[in-house]
């Protein structure tokens, strides 16, 4: 059984950057610490700069060093400030400043280990699942996650869509009336101008076979100013709209993230979560835990566990399949439903996405199935005498909707 995890302080909790910031960037004033751009003007982004405010392991100056051609380093003030100086195994830091390891390509590593570009018919869309298209929006993010599965592009060089880049991407949408989902990625879709986003969201509200927008953003946990009203009320004006974001562990979920979230709650727009289970980041059952339940607590619903993508640079950051498994299986009955996410693995090369969970059956019969419980108890389950599961008024509810 798990130990239980303390609760948060809550909203009125004192800021978590403002140690760090205080610290690190003694000089900012109340304004300019709240105002996204200017934390966008100020990131890391070498390690000069970075020096100034860490003292790096000889690992993280080689890493910085050694993966300088490959791969961006950017680390927005905010984030920078919650880093643990004086620990090179921080959450935080081992998610923003890289080591030695990442700049080694192993075995079965992949450029594109989603296999996206295979299914990219115009430079702003991915349509890899019959329903639902992923458009790709810019290439640049207020932090490069050194776990990142889309570095191909978050590297540079493909910068924001032009005008007629993102034409031809909704004009794609258009004509195709079996997508009823599009989520907006890149890079990340909130370092957008307002007005840039709209020129999106604004078009694919006005397609009739468009029934929702998702949006991928990591900016409530590394940028959480940015998340003004103003934003919010766009993104509600064309609901529905989901965010979708990407805390990984419960030191990220700071009292500014949980203003960020709840604001946009606040405003009717849903905030689901997406982690990434990181070797000797996250990688225990009691962390994935308290991460889950700081996310209820601020009313973001923890979605998916992501095993690793198998991307480039990011084996010694990888899990074993079995390990993933296994805290679902921590989990599960020792916490609501809702705190446990789902554990997805997104097959390498383009497969999608498949599900894994612990085993419960452990007999299969023509009268009852055998499972055993979360405590390893054994329970019968007995099978109905009638198995026909066709539905006759189907037929009857389909010609009304579509007749």
């Amino acid at each position: 059984m798990l130990p239980p995890v303390p609760p948060s302080k809550g909203a009125s909790a004192r800021p978590a950057s403002e140690a760090g910031r205080r610290s690190l960037f003694p000089d900012a004033t109340d304004a300019e610490w709240s105002d996204w751009r200017w934390h966008q003007r100020h990131a890391v982004r070498n390690l000069a700069q970075l020096e100034k405010y860490v003292l790096l392991t000889p690992d993280e100056r080689a890493g910085v060093q050694e993966t300088s051609e490959l791969f961006r380093i950017g680390i927005s003030p905010y984030y920078l400030s919650l880093i643990d100086r004086d620990h090179p195994f921080c959450p935080i830091r081992m998610q923003s400043i890289p080591v030695r390891a990442e700049a080694r390509i192993r075995p079965g590593e992949l450029a594109d280990p989603l296999g996206e570009d295979k299914t990219r018919p115009e430079e702003a869309i991915v349509h890899k699942y019959p329903d639902r298209v992923l458009f790709l929006a810019l290439d640049t993010c207020s932090v490069y996650c050194r776990h990142c599965t889309r570095r191909r592009i978050t590297k540079g060089g493909e910068a924001e869509l032009t005008k007629e880049q993102m034409r031809r991407g909704l004009e794609y949408i258009r004509r195709h009336p079996e997508v009823r989902d599009v989520l907006i990625s890149g890079g990340d879709p909130f370092l957008l101008s307002e007005e840039r986003l709209e020129e999106l969201l604004a078009p694919l509200h006005e397609i009739p076979h468009v029934e929702m927008v998702r949006i991928g953003t990591r900016v409530p946990v590394c940028l959480p100013m940015r998340v003004t009203d103003s934003l919010a009320r766009l993104l509600r004006r064309y609901a529905p709209v989901y965010v979708v974001t990407h805390f990984n562990h419960p030191k990220e979920v700071t009292p500014e993230a949980r203003e960020a979230c709840e604001r946009l709650v606040d405003h009717g727009v849903p905030v689901e979560n997406q982690a990434v289970l990181m070797r000797q980041l996250n990688s225990e059952a009691r962390i994935i835990q308290e991460l889950s339940h700081a996310l209820l607590r601020i009313r973001v619903r923890p979605y998916y566990l992501h095993q690793m993508d198998v991307a480039q640079g990011c084996e010694h950051l990888r899990t074993p399949i079995s390990k993933g498994v296994e805290i679902l299986q921590q989990l599960r009955g020792y916490t609501t439903g809702l705190a446990v996410p789902h554990l997805a693995v997104d097959l390498p090369g383009g497969g999608g996405k498949v599900t894994l969970q612990p085993d419960y059956v452990l007999e299969r019969g023509e009268h009852e199935t055998v499972f055993r419980n979360y405590k390893g108890e054994r329970y019968a389950y007995p099978e109905p005498e009638q198995t026909d599961c066709s539905c006759p008024y189907d037929a009857v509810w389909q010609s009304r909707r579509w007749g």
